[in-house]
């Protein structure tokens, strides 16, 4: 890879008129609720509309195509090219328009490791944005150790909703655009309120630098035990991943985004974004309690006009509705965010075909496999036009996120997997005894028994099974959980009905490998299903 030369110079130049820079969590209450742009829920909880996008746009993501990314980034639907003519055309339009606003400015970290810290400045159009930014992020100089903004270079980000791209002037698909210049180290976001770009944005560009630094970025939650062991858990939308990390038993490193260095695991925010529809605080006490108190930000959930009172069941504007606190709302998460080299990692997939067992060790063969293939599904009544389950194949568990091959990711995991002796678990999260809309969720109580065992070490002398699909060991018999539940065809009233499901899905998984056939080796080609 070559080396990253980035020219910083043009967003120091940024018009700001009186921009309002690093407010206070109350400041920018009062800024967003006079403004318009919220409302205040009867617990405290600022709550905030984001209009027609209630989700990011992936489709409208855009990588500047020039001499530093031409021959790194990894081309295609996910990371489209963007010529350096649009992307200052877009630039032009968006710094005019920011010289006529008054903004909203927080100088925040991304990187709890001090040597691998970098500072950036994220400039707001809307005040709820801003304390949005302030809770995911880490305050300036928060860290100890931490570098200053002059000894390494930061990113900035302009976030504009009001401004619309065009696609003639700034060569994009329609008039919302996340457009990213690595040579700048600038972000401009047009045309979208929903919070969570300006979040992944920054994601993005350290998935792009980190790896030459020699760091594996992850889309993954994290979390240590008493004794130190340290579990990560990778998992796509509505798997668990942050549900399940949020143990009151273990410490919470991070929910999201993290680095795995020569030194070990460190979180890339302060703050999480976690999911609430649903959320209880019999199910999920610590994530309910952040998401209920001052200070949290909650995206288009529904609430009574007269109490106030949240409905977090409510899914009359969206299935993803959202819950953005700093961390140390959670009362056992780390002060540091950083741990030591994992001794777990969870794949978590929540498969709606009712086939995958609900816990499998993996081979380190076949955890590259699962890695590349990063599978969950998609049920009816999820997404439009979803009326039976859809497998989801996300390469790295959060391919919209990652400028490099997959392939440059699943090496460096495999490497720090053998240096380090890490044991790697397949989770279901999903069915079990039919698919959607035929058998039931797994129930959470379950899995949290499945990965309690596995994460200290009660399934070590356990005798294993061959899955007859996936050829992965399931244990026989786990502490707490039925038997039953461990063979899936055997939960299934219908077993030709489950044999046909695992026909099915198994295709699917063959015919999803086949890009990476001849990227990997022998033993990782052969490491998917048998059934």
């Amino acid at each position: 890879m070559p080396d990253l030369q980035h020219d910083t110079s043009i967003v120091l130049r940024l018009p700001l008129a009186n921009p309002i820079t690093n407010a206070s969590p109350a400041a920018l209450y009062e800024y967003a609720l006079s403004r318009g742009e919220a409302m205040l829920a009867a617990r405290g909880q600022l709550v905030a509309d984001t209009g027609k996008f209630t989700g990011r746009s992936p489709k409208d993501k855009y990588i500047v195509r020039d001499v530093l990314t031409e021959e790194t980034v990894d081309w295609g639907p996910v990371n489209q090219a963007l010529s350096p003519e649009h992307f200052e055309q877009l630039q032009e339009t968006m710094f005019d328009a920011a010289a006529e606003k008054q903004l909203f400015v927080q100088d925040l970290f991304v990187g709890s490791d001090p040597k691998l810290q970098r500072p950036v400045r994220i400039v707001t159009e809307k005040a709820w944005h801003s304390l949005f930014v302030r809770n995911l992020f880490i305050p300036e100089g928060a860290p100890s150790g931490a570098p200053s903004a002059g000894e390494r270079p930061g990113w900035t980000v302009l976030d504009l909703p009001s401004v619309r791209a065009h696609p003639t002037h700034h060569g994009t698909r329609g008039t919302t655009a996340v457009a990213v210049d690595v040579r700048r180290r600038l972000v401009l976001i047009a045309n979208t309120e929903y919070a969570g770009e300006i979040k992944k944005s920054i994601f993005s560009v350290l998935n792009y630098e980190l790896p030459h630094e020699g760091v594996l970025p992850m889309h993954c939650s994290a979390n240590a035990g008493d004794d130190g062991d340290v579990a990560l858990f990778f998992g796509l939308s509505g798997t668990g991943k942050t549900t399940l990390s949020a143990d009151p038993e273990r410490v919470l490193i991070g929910d999201d985004e993290h680095g795995w260095s020569d030194d070990g695991v460190f979180n890339f925010e302060g703050g999480c974004y976690a999911k609430a529809i649903g959320l209880t605080p019999e199910t999920e006490p610590e994530i309910y309690a952040a998401s209920t108190r001052f200070g949290a930000v909650l995206e288009n959930v529904v609430f009574d006009p007269d109490t106030r009172f949240v409905d977090f069941f409510d899914a009359r504007k969206t299935e993803n509705t959202r819950s953005a606190y700093p961390l140390h709302f959670i009362p056992n998460a780390s002060d540091s965010g950083r741990a030591g080299h994992p001794t777990n990692v969870v794949f978590l997939a929540a498969d709606a075909f009712g086939v995958m067992p609900p816990i499998a060790e993996l081979t380190p063969a076949q955890a590259k496999y699962h890695f590349l293939s990063g599978y969950t599904a998609k049920v009816a009544g999820t997404e439009r036009g979803v009326t039976e389950p859809q497998a989801t194949f996300s390469a790295c568990f959060g391919a919209p996120f990652m400028a490099l091959p997959p392939i440059t990711y699943a090496r460096m995991l495999g490497e720090r997997l053998e240096r380090h002796g890490t044991r790697v678990w397949l989770v279901n999260t999903g069915w079990t005894g039919g698919p959607y809309g035929v058998g039931e969720r797994i129930a959470l109580k379950h899995t949290r028994a499945l990965l309690d065992a596995a994460l200290h070490g009660a399934l070590d002398e356990v005798p294993r099974r061959r899955d007859p699909v996936f050829g992965v060991a399931v244990p026989k018999e786990v502490p707490g959980v039925p038997s039953e539940l461990l063979v899936p065809r055997d939960t299934w009233d219908d077993a030709e009905a489950y044999d046909e499901q695992a026909r099915k899905l198994s295709g699917m998984f063959t015919d999803n490998f086949e890009r990476f056939g001849e990227l990997v080796d022998d033993d990782v080609r052969g490491a998917g299903p048998i059934g």
